[in-house]
């Protein structure tokens, strides 16, 4: 999963110009942080990536970009969303990492990038599905890498 997330990182850092929302659906222990922790070390962060499970969102940056972590895990109602000001976090070069999007269903911005992680046999299986013109770009990069 980190070797995916970094690939995935190398690819985010040659596309810029706007926000983009990538999501990420898994069971527990499925991966989701530790392929955020290889998005985050391609980008430029040491070490390892901290759960926002209970502060709901980890901020980062890395050479004039924001990166924002986020576990909605703990949210009771797709309601609570509001609260974290997640409009507020779309501006230009901003990342968002989006774990357990389904519990802010409705409420979270579109995903350009919507991932799941699903366990296979002996590793993981993971989906992506690109949405919009920037998440097929990225896909695309994803792809060649």
């Amino acid at each position: 999963m980190r070797a995916f997330g970094r690939a995935l990182g190398n690819a985010l850092s040659t596309q810029r110009a706007r926000a983009l929302v990538v999501t990420i659906r898994g069971e527990l222990g499925a991966g989701k942080t530790t392929f955020v922790g290889g998005v985050l070390n391609a980008l430029g962060f040491q070490g390892f990536a901290r759960s926002p499970t209970y502060t709901l969102i980890e901020p980062y940056e890395f050479a004039g970009r924001q990166v924002f972590h986020l576990d909605l895990y703990r949210l009771a109602d797709p309601g609570e969303v509001e609260a974290l000001g997640l409009r507020d976090l779309l501006n230009d070069d901003a990342v968002l990492l989006i774990e357990w999007p389904e519990r802010g269903a409705g409420l979270i911005p579109p995903a350009d990038l919507a991932l799941t992680i699903d366990y296979a046999a002996e590793g993981r299986v993971l989906d992506a599905a690109a949405h919009g013109q920037a998440g097929r770009e990225l896909l695309q990069r994803l792809v060649q890498m």
